[in-house]
């Protein structure tokens, strides 16, 4: 028998993926300090677009996401628009690059790096 664990649609998950590329680049930079510093900013061509970028630092107000030894941090203002998104990480024939499945996006853009609401 398998026992899954639900997953609760009020936070963000980290798939593995994004999981061993994080710890990754953290080894890289050798600072285990460095946080995977998930938001969203105006702009793209659906008018939400997602940022990704390291951070030493967490704010007061910041969502925090670990898994498997690694740390994601997500701004108040972010996390409004990203509950319930998985952050992953895919190689393939547009580059290698983190990306969001977002359940409330309702229009994306064609390589998923914007999106609307």
């Amino acid at each position: 028998m398998t026992v899954v664990e639900a997953f609760d649609p009020n936070e963000i998950r980290l798939t593995d993926n994004a999981v061993r590329k994080v710890r990754t680049l953290v080894e890289d930079e050798e600072n285990p300090n460095l946080k995977l510093r998930v938001f969203i900013s105006g702009g793209g061509c659906s008018g939400f677009q997602y940022g990704f970028t390291f951070d030493e630092n967490t704010a007061d107000d910041d969502m925090v996401v670990e898994k498997g030894g690694v740390v994601a941090v997500i701004d108040s203002m972010s996390f409004q628009y990203l509950v319930g998104s998985e952050v992953d990480y895919t190689e393939g024939l547009e580059g290698s690059r983190f990306i969001i499945n977002n359940p409330n996006a309702v229009t994306t853009c064609g390589c998923g790096a914007s999106f609307s609401v």
